[in-house]
């Protein structure tokens, strides 16, 4: 008769990914979340929700003695999408008041500026999310 083994925390542990495993994940994610938003030829707010979303889970997927990486990606992966987005799909980002004849850095400082609000969000919630992991980890607080 086979018996049902509940996998220890410890075993659990080991199938995390690491920090660059995690990082990777998230960078494909959220090329494709870009993807699908820009079928409609601009940036709206798929985007905004996927970058909050992939922003949250990542802390939550890595080792909590991986989690530096996961609190700094936020920002790096709005910045980077947006900059990709800004070099190889300009039109894309419309924000009012920008000039149609805007360059790419102009576009850039633009877009960052209208998702501003999104990525205090997502970093906000990761940030939390780290928050909580780090108190509720037992094996940091046993002496």
């Amino acid at each position: 008769m086979s018996q049902a083994v509940s996998r220890t925390p410890a075993a659990m542990a080991r199938r995390d990914p690491s920090a660059r495993q995690a990082i990777v994940a998230a960078c494909l994610a959220m090329a494709v979340v870009t993807g699908l938003d820009l079928t409609d030829g601009r940036l709206g707010l798929e985007f905004s929700v996927g970058f909050v979303l992939i922003a949250v889970t990542v802390p939550m997927a890595v080792d909590v003695r991986s989690l530096f990486p996961a609190g700094v990606l936020p920002p790096a992966l709005l910045l980077g999408s947006l900059l990709l987005v800004c070099v190889f799909a300009s039109s894309a980002i419309q924000v009012d008041g920008l000039a149609k004849d805007a360059g790419v850095v102009a576009r850039f400082i633009a877009a960052v500026i209208d998702r501003g609000l999104t990525l205090v969000i997502g970093h906000g919630l990761a940030l939390g999310v780290i928050a909580l992991r780090i108190l509720s980890d037992r094996a940091h607080w046993t002496l």
